[in-house]
């Protein structure tokens, strides 16, 4: 159970009762008994000595929201007329729709938008393909691509099942970015189906955004697609996440006065997220790295639990070898980055983490020691959610690394233009207001998606993948 309310698990109940001094209080009052968080109150009618009002409470999660409504049900003096979810209510019909920019109200209108008149800019597409960048919605739209099998905090739930996050991806795009995302969830899990069936649509689109797609067969489908596509293919829980936790250390590093070469990071998760996110610390200058998983820390020669890539974690991370549990090896860590599960970092294990230490728990929507718990033993402290400083939110990178990718015309999202993504997050908090509880933009703040989206552009001119010149 989550240990907060909050606004995602959050009703509207319409309550009638008598027009009497008092009862509003009163209902307010049990509500709040309840554990409820009351967000708003609105009038919706008065008459008869009765009164009908609005409620919006927030909630800690499903089981709490159904306490809340016996408990106004049952409460004397009271009539529970309706109640509704709020995030349900929000889903409903869909979070985007598809909206015409040229009006077709006349017979030219149809003329040229339709036939005859589009067959004349079919063929000077035909006969000048790249004219697609500037005649079609090519220049502009990403497909959201995605088979349910590794949806963030809920893991295999099948294509149908992960479209409302493949919309909300979409939603995000559009609004902070200007990009056109559209979702495709598909029904397979075969890597070769996959590859297949997205190479076959990629004529429409200016990138490929891969998401939730499980470890380890998300890397050997975004290296096809890569291989086989002329136009950005992005693993957003890979490079987004990559991204976006290089941008807090850069500043936490700041503030603790530490180089990245004299850090000890303890990884706990080495998923699709997880070797990312170690790869792009490691080209940053972090040399000792330690990755652990269910079975415990990775390290050359072990055997049991392990995969191609972890394999090459094993390869390329712990140059200690140090062996163990998480409790184990997070003693004198510098830095810990969750992107696992609730509750496996222990106050006794932070205590044990050196200095300044700095923590990354970003598993969602409980992480893996809760702030309050770890605040008087750490230094820095974020996680991924809204409700607590320092969010490390993907929404700060992956809208405006394809906006600057589109805006560049790029063939691919390179290491160098990732690298400038995660610098221009950190550089949005200027070197005199940075603080602890600062380390990271707010995802609201509209500097970073122009940010990134001029790094990225710049990045992809200086290494030769940009089909475009942009300014800026």
């Amino acid at each position: 159970m989550a240990e907060t309310t909050n606004v995602s698990n959050s009703l509207t109940v319409r309550v009638e009762f008598k027009n009497d001094s008092g009862m509003l209080g009163r209902l307010a009052s049990e509500i709040g008994h309840l554990g409820g968080d009351i967000g708003a109150v609105d009038l919706v009618s008065v008459g008869d000595g009765l009164m009908v009002r609005d409620l919006t409470i927030n909630t800690r999660d499903d089981d709490h929201a159904n306490e809340l409504i016996e408990g106004i049900r049952s409460l004397g003096g009271f009539t529970l007329l309706h109640h509704s979810d709020r995030t349900f209510l929000l889903h409903l019909g869909g979070k985007i729709e598809v909206v015409s920019r040229a009006p077709i109200r006349t017979r030219d209108d149809l003329s040229m938008a339709y036939t005859p008149g589009v067959a004349r800019v079919c063929m000077a597409i035909h006969h000048r393909p790249e004219d697609a960048y500037s005649l079609t919605i090519k220049k502009n739209t990403v497909a959201v691509v995605t088979d349910g099998t590794a949806v963030l905090g809920l893991g295999d739930i099948g294509p149908a099942g992960a479209m409302p996050v493949m919309e909300g991806k979409c939603a995000l795009f559009k609004e902070f970015a200007g990009v056109d995302a559209f979702p495709l969830a598909l029904d397979t899990t075969d890597a070769d189906a996959i590859v297949d069936t997205v190479s076959h649509l990629a004529p429409t689109f200016g990138g490929i955004n891969l998401e939730d797609i499980s470890a380890p067969r998300c890397f050997e489908i975004e290296e096809r697609l890569q291989a086989k596509l002329d136009i950005p293919v992005f693993h957003d829980d890979q490079h987004g996440t990559a991204i976006v936790t290089l941008a807090p250390l850069i500043n936490a590093l700041r503030l603790v006065k530490k180089t990245p070469d004299e850090l000890k990071v303890v990884f706990n998760g080495v998923g699709a997220s997880g070797v990312a996110v170690s790869k792009i610390f490691m080209d940053y200058g972090v040399k000792n790295l330690i990755g652990c998983d269910r079975t415990g820390a990775i390290y050359r020669g072990r055997t049991e639990n392990m995969n191609f890539m972890k394999q090459w974690y094993a390869d390329h991370t712990n140059p200690n070898e140090e062996h163990g549990s998480l409790a184990d090896v997070i003693e004198g860590a510098d830095v810990f980055v969750g992107l696992s599960g609730p509750g496996v970092l222990t106050v006794p294990m932070v205590k044990k983490m050196n200095r300044d230490a700095v923590v990354f728990a970003m598993a969602n929507p409980t992480p893996e020691i809760m702030p309050e718990k770890a605040a008087p033993h750490v230094r820095i402290m974020a996680t991924g959610r809204s409700d607590y400083p320092n969010q490390i939110n993907n929404v700060l990178a992956f809208p405006g690394v394809f906006r600057g990718a589109l805006d560049a015309r790029a063939t691919v999202i390179n290491d160098r233009m990732k690298h400038a993504a995660a610098e221009a997050i950190a550089g949005v908090i200027p070197a005199t207001e940075l603080h602890e509880d600062y380390i990271i933009p707010s995802v609201f703040n509209r500097e970073v998606v122009k940010a990134v989206a001029r790094a990225v552009s710049g990045a992809a001119r200086e290494t030769g993948v940009a089909r475009r010149e942009t300014k800026g």
